[in-house]
């Protein structure tokens, strides 16, 4: 078999990929080391019907590359848990509070935050989200972390821990080493994200796919049929004017006119990739991702609601967050610096504390799921990782060739975009088709 295109990974990036690029005419084949599609998205079905998001589930109305892809695939979006009734719980050792302000707020901390918070996003105003790299000070951004920031700004201790446990709460990886220039592009790449606050959830994550956002992939996966291939890692990667081969971790060698990339920038590490520039494969072993878990418990109700609390929340234990994707169901996400945590924890007493964190939340009826998911995204061999994870230094390190292609050698996948995310996996695998196609 000699396809036009081998696409590598069955996430939902290359899956967008390999469907406009077949249905622009191409023959294509994509080859999975999984032996099931969706990458990081992936669903199962309760007893009673059910349906548990065990990966990706939420976007936000600002997700356009996602909501049109959706839109073409016949589904439904419908609110997230942004529609929930009742508070926000923070957790944190010295006590709980629900609702606004934080518990920890003391004096001025309000009026500090509504100021920072002001001033963080006219920065951002000021950057290129898909040019970062000309702002004049962008060298100077990138070398600050976001918390060393806020404390420049006179930012008190109050308002550094709440924008820290909602970062954390993202799993996306601690302000005290996440670049500044890296946060302002994020805020910058969503229009009216950030009026009056610095992430806003209705644009990042106020909806989700009615018929669970794995049925994205599954849906594409089923109209290409033959064209995806299981159980076939990729070991390396050779490219050639105007031909590719494509080795399989098995010995077996596929031959193409272009290869487009869709592994997550992890696992890519591990493959052999020859005839592309050193400067475009050391720009994509600069990237890194978010070492983080996510942690689903469901429950015959939403018990959490007798509390008049919506199942989302910021935590300083383990767990990050947790938020309710739909009746009686809760997700959570552990971030990276606690990850080491969890992975300490002897694997049979990893469920139980982990409910345990959600039961110091909502109560003792926490510890009576009807079945509970742990998914390490970090140690799995496929993923190494969740979002995008953007240190101090990483932007200008990674530098403009981000995301960029070098033909028939061509990248996509959520990490190619500015913060991760399902849009990003959509929104670059159908770009990445759409240069393919355009070049022949």
């Amino acid at each position: 078999m000699n396809p036009d295109v081998i696409v590598l990974g069955a996430g939902l990036s290359g899956l967008a990929a390999a469907r406009d690029l077949a249905a622009g005419g191409a023959d294509v084949l994509v080859v999975e080391a999984r032996d099931r599609v969706g990458g990081r998205v992936e669903q199962t079905r309760l007893p009673d019907g059910r349906l548990v998001q065990l990966g990706g589930e939420v976007v936000g109305r600002a997700h356009t590359a996602y909501l049109a892809l959706a839109a073409e695939l016949g589904l439904t979006l419908t609110p997230s848990y942004v529609a929930e009734p009742g508070a926000m719980a923070r957790a944190t050792p010295e006590g709980i509070s629900a609702g606004d302000p934080p518990h920890w707020f003391t004096g001025g901390d309000d009026a500090c935050h509504r100021r920072v918070t002001a001033a963080f996003t006219a920065l951002a105003r000021t950057v290129d989200p898909d040019d970062p790299w000309s702002h004049p000070e962008a060298a100077a951004l990138d070398r600050l972390s976001v918390a060393d920031w806020l404390r420049g700004e006179g930012a008190s201790p109050g308002v550094v821990r709440l924008w820290e446990i909602g970062q954390l709460a993202l799993a996306s990886g601690s302000y005290e080493r996440t670049s500044l220039l890296a946060a302002l592009r994020k805020n910058a790449a969503v229009p009216g994200s950030g009026d009056g606050d610095h992430y806003d959830y209705e644009d990042w994550e106020g909806l989700r796919v009615a018929e669970g956002s794995a049925t994205v992939a599954l849906r594409m996966a089923e109209a290409l049929g033959e064209r995806v291939r299981l159980g076939a890692p990729v070991a390396s990667v050779t490219v050639e004017p105007g031909r590719v081969e494509v080795g399989l971790a098995g010995g077996e060698t596929l031959t193409a006119g272009a290869v487009v990339s869709a592994l997550p920038v992890g696992p890519l590490r591990s493959v052999a990739v020859s005839g592309v520039s050193d400067e475009r494969v050391a720009s994509l072993h600069r990237q890194r991702q978010a070492v983080a878990a996510k942690f689903t418990a469901a429950y015959d109700k939403p018990f959490w609601r007798s509390r008049h609390l919506n199942g989302l929340s910021e935590c300083e234990g383990v767990l990050g967050s947790t938020w309710p994707q739909s009746e009686g169901i809760l997700s959570a996400l552990i971030p990276p610096e606690r990850y080491g945590v969890l992975l300490g924890m002897p694997s049979h007493t990893r469920e139980r504390e982990l409910l345990g964190d959600i039961a110091r939340l909502y109560g003792d009826d926490a510890h009576q799921p009807v079945a509970a998911y742990l998914r390490l995204w970090g140690t799995d061999p496929w993923t190494q990782g969740y979002v995008t994870q953007w240190t101090p230094g990483d932007v200008t390190g990674v530098g403009p060739l981000h995301a960029t292609h070098e033909p028939p050698f061509y990248v996509c996948g959520s990490d190619q975009w500015v913060a991760g995310y399902m849009e990003g996996a959509v929104r670059t695998g159908r770009a990445a088709a759409k240069e393919a196609l355009r070049r022949g």
